[in-house]
């Protein structure tokens, strides 16, 4: 307490104090549910450890500007509060990233939500779109012309529209969205810039990653539509 008052009375430092608290009974049943014991009674029941701590925090929590009571408050109700009291207008924004990948490397690490683009056409097999990227006009054209890609888009973009203001006041601060195919290199990555660009001007500011695009093509078999024989036809990229 006495650094807290040199800083407001020498330092011109502008201080509150948030004292966060529980009944008794509440606390000593989260320290058993977490087996740890009490620093203040190790070798004692937890109570006694409880009521050591009351004694010693008495004047802080005296002096403290704000208290939360959080004997029927979980982590996530207590994080609102928290923002919900101190955060400042327009700095609740979570980082928004969307991402492609190609399902030869696996998962992306930390993606909130997964969308499998292999159901639309892949323009691997055509051979003057082959080397190119889902970035390139010929290629996104190419995948825009399957029937279910203008369909699959509204909805995709209608799911997003409907749950990132929900991640976001669930307090979220990273949201990251992932995009697959099987090289990574081609309907993942249009699919990953087309939502990117609906998503800003819905109002989003989403940074674009594209985790495979850049490496070199694994030599994983890459499956081809059926050639009507009824056998599925792989090669070997």
């Amino acid at each position: 307490m006495r650094r807290v008052a040199r800083l407001r009375e020498n330092e011109g430092q502008h201080i509150e104090i948030l004292f966060v608290d529980a009944a008794d009974a509440v606390l000593a049943q989260r320290f058993s549910a977490t087996r740890r014991r009490h620093p203040l009674a190790i070798d004692r029941p937890a109570e006694d450890g409880i009521a050591n701590e009351r004694e010693l925090l008495e004047p802080l929590r005296q002096t403290a500007e704000y208290l939360i009571d959080t004997s029927e408050t979980n982590s996530n109700a207590l994080q609102q509060d928290i923002r919900r009291r101190f955060g400042e207008s327009g700095t609740g924004s979570p980082t928004l990233v969307v991402t492609s990948f190609s399902y030869a490397r696996g998962l992306p690490r930390g993606a909130d939500l997964v969308l499998d683009m292999r159901f639309l056409r892949n323009p691997h097999w055509d051979p003057a779109l082959r080397l190119g990227t889902g970035q390139d006009a010929a290629v996104a054209a190419y995948i825009a012309e399957d029937p279910a890609y203008a369909s699959a888009l509204d909805q995709i973009e209608q799911l997003l529209l409907t749950l990132l203001p929900r991640y976001q006041r669930e307090g979220k601060s990273y949201i990251t969205i992932a995009f697959g195919c099987t090289g990574g290199r081609h309907r993942s990555v249009h699919a990953a810039e087309a939502i990117a660009d609906r998503l800003r001007l819905a109002g989003f500011s989403p940074t674009i990653t594209h985790r495979d695009l850049a490496r070199e093509q694994p030599g994983a078999q890459e499956g081809k539509p059926d050639d009507g024989t009824g056998a599925i036809v792989t090669v070997r990229k």
